[in-house]
């Protein structure tokens, strides 16, 4: 592959830390975002800004935009022939839509934990080490490192750290959930994105990935698309409202739950439509 024209370098952790009451500031623009397959318009120029070390959830009925707006963030909607992006999504002054972008390195800065469960046929420890290996990183020490670190940040350590050389697949779908996004900590990532992680999860498993995520956006700015309106209420800081492929309505989740500002919204949270 060609070498990128355009980098994108880590924050430090200094830079990641920050103080309770500073105002947020934004990870990510989003302008005027179209994103189309063929002639199929998903996406219909959303306008809005993600902030940092907040969670954002995007709610709406099935088929509206959401999933594929989020895999858009970091570009995993380049891997469908058909499809295409119009605007800007900006992130750390770089619009990550720019076709020169290194894809790899973005994925490293943004991760992806999808619906399923999709841990690989390994072990938990190769699981987590996968990547890291891909990237160079081979010494035994640093490596115990980055995975006991990873799982713990994933609340698996505990459960999983005398299986480590078991097969992934001997964990409950829940520890698999949990197992896939300590995969993706482990890449040391800026922004998570959560495609529905805990839909196929039973309430207890369900429960254990929302505690997960509150804890996690002191270091990470988190997006999870949800259909379910109370993990949405209870976890996130903001509420965007697909509709149709359009971004209906944003704002601070407590006023999308409470004082609506559109009918269309107002119609779907009380579930008269959806």
């Amino acid at each position: 592959m060609m070498a990128s024209t355009i980098t994108i370098e880590p924050q430090t952790n200094k830079n990641k830390k920050r103080e309770i009451d500073k105002q947020k500031d934004t990870i990510l623009e989003i302008k005027d975002l179209s994103i189309f397959y063929g002639d199929n318009q998903a996406v219909k120029h959303a306008t809005f800004d993600i902030d940092e070390h907040a969670i954002t959830a995007l709610i709406g009925p099935s088929g509206c935009g959401k999933s594929t707006f989020l895999r858009g963030i970091n570009r995993m909607n380049d891997l469908i022939p058909i499809a295409r992006n119009e605007g800007q999504i900006i992130y750390e002054d770089i619009n990550l839509l720019d076709k020169n972008i290194n894809t790899i390195a973005l994925r490293k800065e943004i991760g992806m934990v999808f619906q399923k469960p999709n841990p690989f046929p390994k072990s938990v420890y190769n699981n987590i080490t996968h990547a890291l290996k891909f990237y160079g990183k081979r010494k035994k020490k640093q490596l115990d490192e980055v995975v006991e670190e990873s799982l713990r940040k994933a609340a698996l350590w505990d459960e999983v750290k005398d299986r480590l050389h078991e097969s992934a697949f001997s964990l409950s779908g829940g520890q698999q959930q949990r197992l896939c996004i300590a995969r993706t900590l482990a890449m040391k990532p800026n922004v998570l994105l959560l495609d529905e992680p805990s839909s196929a999860l039973d309430p207890i498993s369900n429960a254990k990935i929302e505690e997960l995520i509150l804890q996690l956006k002191e270091d990470y700015s988190i997006i999870i698309v949800t259909h379910n309106m109370q993990q949405a209420s209870r976890i996130s800081d903001k509420t965007a409202f697909f509709l149709n492929g359009s971004v209906i309505e944003y704002d601070e989740t407590e006023k999308i739950f409470t004082n609506p500002a559109h009918g269309k919204t107002e119609d779907y949270i009380s579930g008269r439509f959806g």
